[in-house]
């Protein structure tokens, strides 16, 4: 990543966040220099989670455990090694939809319900660079509680389809609510 598409990134992820309060724009400037570190070289292991395959293939993913984890996603990422992921939890199940905003490379969606069972996928959803808010939403039918990105292809590389369980263990909830700063 260019210093210019790094500067874009930071001023697009983190300056509406700058009104929470310092602490939180320390947070969400921290957060992107790390996710740029780290799509160009080697990631650490460090806080990611084993995903295991029913087959026993584990996937290492970043957790996307908080509404800015979340809406950030794999954004402005070039690549995706086919090892790695990103899981998304969520505080209550539902269907969760996805979109592509920002996302330079092409993903399957794998959403599980409460028990980790694989309750729907989406394969080869294409990345969307519109500058307006026009790009496609992608949901499973039913409820969800977790969501997994990986490469285009690793669902049916992986043998992942409607039913298969997965094996994961993620931290404790963390609360969803922002900081909140003193008037």
């Amino acid at each position: 990543m260019s210093a210019a598409e790094l500067w874009t990134s930071l001023k697009q992820l983190c300056m509406p966040v700058a009104r929470a309060g310092l602490a939180t724009t320390v947070l969400c400037l921290t957060t992107t220099l790390q996710s740029a570190a780290g799509a160009e070289g080697k990631s650490s292991e460090e806080g990611l989670v084993s995903v295991t395959t029913p087959q026993g293939v584990t996937i290492l993913a970043e957790l996307a455990d908080t509404t800015e984890k979340r809406a950030r996603g794999l954004m402005f990422r070039e690549s995706l090694a086919k090892d790695r992921g990103m899981l998304f939890t969520f505080l209550e199940p539902q269907p969760w939809a996805f979109w592509m905003k920002n996302t330079r490379i092409a993903l399957d969606i794998i959403w599980m319900d409460r028990d980790k069972k694989i309750v729907h996928v989406e394969r080869n959803v294409p990345g969307c660079s519109r500058t307006d808010d026009g790009c496609p939403q992608y949901q499973p039918n039913d409820d969800a509680l977790y969501a997994l990105e990986l490469a285009a292809g690793m669902a049916d590389t992986l043998k992942l389809q409607r039913g298969a369980k997965l094996r994961f263990q993620t931290p404790r909830p963390l609360s969803d609510q922002r900081t909140r700063t003193s008037p």
